[in-house]
């Protein structure tokens, strides 16, 4: 999803009381998980090529470890890369790609370098030059040729010369970046075809997109920079898929048929380099086809499949082929009602559904073709945690491959013979094994210390409600420090509720979130919970909020104030209420629509009106204002701002391109109109920008509204 997955997220349950004294300050509960109190990790973990050894990034260069006897080796040093620049030289060892032991590449002062070891040094053998203003760089598959956007169009350098893919003059016709607003899991707009010999790539004209004003105001006279942004029920922008031949320096477009406003998605190549997939989803979102396209003339080969459901369907991954094969594919579905595995054949359609169950896959990482094996993470043992499986794509047996708690992430070598598990659990700060994926044994390769064990720390309940439906809803309780069940404490609810996102799992720090502890240690509870309408739940689960955000969502955080309520040691009369973007449309939602419940709440970056939202995330969830009139006007909270009881902090980003900054002023013009004594804060910027010094002052402000508010 899109909203802003604001940093201020609480995770996990559990939790040990820790008998220490310390407090944090406020600057190690914004950002001490990022500085001073960070916890170890790996960084750039990568396998070597033959999957014998492994790679990483450490001060001053990388390392190779040999797996068979854990020796390790400089791999490649600053130092040695200093050698090669007579000037311009480099104050920080770049992120570098490895081809192999011997081979890699990486990108500094606008050029592209490729380095070759030489004796105990590395030689630069070749580079290119990119244009200063480069981005979206991509190398291809043969690690010589490249591909960047300048602005709105797309380049191909191979040999050391670049060549001009796109020339539109009108910034408005993007070429070679992601699109449809990077819904549907699209994170880039330039596809390589596995023979490097050609590159697919997004077209996206949103000439006839309304313009929106996005003001810097950080410049004297302040600067407006227009920005296209599609609002729901308004018109879309029109995306194509060009292919560029590279040799015969010639493009051509894929005869895609259907709504000029439909979206492109699952982008993919065939192994073989003939064939481009891409799934074709109609704007209403309800009907998918998966069509097979002849790269070279653009023409259409046939529909594979089609999926449809009564509400949405959301394609988020590319097609996954077999080793070795031209023909069999992995297809991520959610058709079953849980994100599954399906085993698709070009001539054959449906071979098999390769895992079933309550339970939904995050992550394909990958195969042991001698094996028949698929390795990948889910939720199967509980969706507050994720471990990692293997499954024969034969005989489908599956086993689990990790044997702790908590949340675990996997990279797979190439041969699928060994794992890198990393993982971590509300009391296990992170682990990383190297498991053997026949044996299952593992080597240990670090554990982290806990640099939380010398401050006071909280303790921290689980709780599971259950909605009207018998749903179960699972959430969190955060104890004050000192915490004496005689006294009555005010509470914060924190919550965001929205679709792609989760906040309860099993992880370190078992607060999420230092901040929610530093308020702990000044007298808070802290609560949260997913209701229904959140992610990692399954499709029913998500779907329940579809046509009337704000509702089911509302129902279900409701369990969890009566919860609140019927604690002895919860006093009622003080309870806040806090989340930013989806968040802050909830929260403000609760004090206009229940405002009996809180006294106080802080809205960051909250949707006011779903009208103004952008059609690829507001039309999926509500369809468009002209089908769901009643949806939206029972949404839209302009209208309801004369029910405000509480007291209430309403925060914006000036230069928000997302939740965009219209949606806070409505607001306060409609709190003006209807006498409503409003707090707002605005601040430059972005939220994803908000950082450093900047964010401890945020965050140090919606702390005084609390304090001033709800403390007696």
């Amino acid at each position: 999803m899109k909203l802003h997955k604001f940093t201020l997220l609480m995770v996990v349950l559990g939790g040990s009381l820790y008998a220490q004294t310390q407090k944090f300050t406020m600057a190690e509960a914004v950002n001490g998980l990022r500085t001073n109190l960070a916890v170890k990790n790996i960084s750039q973990f990568s396998w070597s090529e033959d999957g014998k050894s492994y790679i990483q990034a450490v001060k001053g260069g990388y390392l190779i470890t040999d797996l068979k006897n854990n020796k390790q080796d400089t791999l490649i040093s600053l130092n040695q890369l200093n050698k090669q620049f007579s000037s311009n030289k480099l104050n920080a060892v770049p992120q570098i790609k490895f081809i192999n032991n011997t081979n890699a590449y990486f990108n500094a002062n606008d050029q592209m370098f490729w380095v070759e070891k030489s004796g105990n040094d590395w030689k630069v053998k070749k580079t290119s030059a990119l244009n200063e203003n480069a981005a979206n760089v991509k190398v291809f598959g043969d690690n010589q040729t490249v591909a960047y956007t300048v602005k709105n169009n797309l380049y191909i350098n191979r040999n050391g010369k670049s060549v001009a893919v796109t020339n539109d003059a009108d910034e408005n016709i993007i070429n070679g970046q992601a699109v449809h607003r990077n819904e549907f899991g699209i994170d880039t707009g330039i596809f390589p075809a596995p023979n490097s010999e050609s590159v697919a790539f997004y077209r996206m004209d949103q000439t006839m997109v309304a313009d929106y004003p996005i003001i810097d105001w950080s410049v004297t006279p302040a600067v407006n920079h227009n920005i296209k942004y599609p609002m729901a029920g308004n018109t879309s922008h029109q995306v194509s898929l060009g292919v560029y031949n590279i040799k015969n320096q010639s493009t051509t477009f894929l005869k895609i048929d259907g709504e000029k406003d439909q979206y492109l998605t699952a982008v993919t190549w065939s192994p073989d380099s003939k064939y481009i997939f891409v799934a074709v989803l109609n704007r209403g979102q309800n009907h998918m086809k998966m069509n097979q396209y002849d790269a070279e003339s653009g023409n259409l080969v046939k529909t594979l499949f089609e999926e449809t459901n009564d509400k949405y369907v959301e394609p988020q991954h590319p097609l996954v082929f077999f080793p070795k094969s031209n023909t069999d594919f992995i297809w991520q579905s959610q058709r079953t009602g849980y994100n599954h595995l399906f085993h698709f054949n070009l001539e054959k359609g449906l071979i098999a559904q390769i895992t079933k169950g309550d339970w939904l896959v995050t992550d394909i990482l990958g195969f042991n073709e001698k094996k028949k094996e698929i390795f990948f993470v889910s939720t199967k043992e509980t969706p507050l945690e994720r471990h990692l499986y293997k499954i024969n794509w034969t005989n489908f047996k599956m086993q689990r491959l990790d044997d702790a708690e908590g949340m675990h992430t996997g990279v797979l070598s190439s041969d699928g013979n060994y794992l890198f598990d990393v993982y971590t659990n509300a009391n296990t700060p992170r682990v990383g094994n190297i498991i053997n994926t026949a044996t299952l044994k593992y080597n240990n390769v670090f554990t982290s210390e806990n640099t939380l064990k010398n401050y006071q720390r909280p303790e921290i309940k689980n709780v599971n409600l259950k909605a009207d439906d018998g749903t179960p809803l699972y959430g969190k309780i955060i104890l004050p420090t000192n915490f004496d069940p005689n006294k009555k404490y005010p509470v914060i609810v924190y919550l965001y509720n929205g679709p792609h996102l989760q906040l309860i799992t099993n992880s370190f720090p078992a607060s999420g979130n230092l901040w929610y502890e530093y308020m702990a240690q000044n007298g808070y509870i802290i609560f949260t919970m997913d209701g229904r309408g959140s992610s990692n739940r399954g499709l029913k689960f998500e779907q329940a909020v579809f046509r009337n955000l704000g509702t089911t969502e509302m129902n279900d955080q409701m369990k969890g104030v009566n919860y609140l309520k019927s604690l002895p040691y919860v006093d009622a009369e003080r309870m806040g209420i806090h989340g930013w973007s989806f968040g802050g449309f909830m929260t403000t939602s609760f004090m206009l629509r229940q405002p009996d419940v809180f006294k106080v709440g802080v809205a960051g970056g909250p949707v006011i009106d779903w009208k103004m939202y952008e059609i690829m995330y507001g039309e999926r969830y509500m369809d468009t204002p002209q089908e769901n009139p009643d949806g939206y006007a029972k949404a839209n909270l302009l209208d309801k701002v004369q029910n405000l009881k509480g007291k209430l902090l309403m925060i914006h980003g000036a230069q928000d391109d997302v939740v965009v900054w219209q949606h806070s002023i409505k607001f306060i013009k409609s709190a003006v109109d209807n006498g409503v004594q409003l707090d707002y804060f605005v601040y430059p910027g972005h939220p994803h920008n908000v950082i450093g010094k900047d964010r401890v002052h945020l965050m140090q402000k919606i702390t005084d509204y609390f304090d001033q508010n709800l403390k007696k």
